[in-house]
């Protein structure tokens, strides 16, 4: 599983572009691309704009603004996360998901009490 950043918009860091440049991302993924045939492997990219740092990887609870600047933080369920160990656990979940049920798959954004759409009880209406 690989995350498709937007490597055109990472260079325009000033302290990022060098690093970024030097590290040839398109080429790595080609080379993962063609590769991964030749030893029965699959190269999942998940989509940029799925919230892997923002989404706890243990309740898929999904935070409302993350700066760049915080580097861990807190969940509601009380768990401690880096922010760059966090993503990582979410884009493998991510990528699980999308070969078990097809591409698409995304988080459900939470309702204002926290519960996910899907899981809310239809109300009932009263006579």
């Amino acid at each position: 599983m690989i995350e498709d950043l937007a490597v055109r918009h990472m260079v325009k860091n000033h302290r990022l572009a060098r690093a970024v440049s030097d590290a040839a991302w398109s080429e790595f993924r080609s080379m993962l691309e063609y590769k991964a045939p030749w030893y029965g492997r699959e190269v999942i990219a998940v989509d940029r704009w799925f919230p892997s740092s923002q989404l706890c990887s243990a309740c898929n609870t999904l935070q409302d603004r993350m700066p760049l600047n915080v580097r861990t933080w807190t969940c509601d369920c009380g768990i401690t996360h880096d922010r760059d160990v966090n993503a990582a656990h979410s884009l493998l979940a991510a990528g699980l998901a999308v070969t078990v049920c097809g591409a698409g798959v995304r988080p459900q954004r939470s309702t204002p009490d926290r519960q996910s759409a899907t899981k809310q009880k239809p109300s009932r209406r009263e006579p």
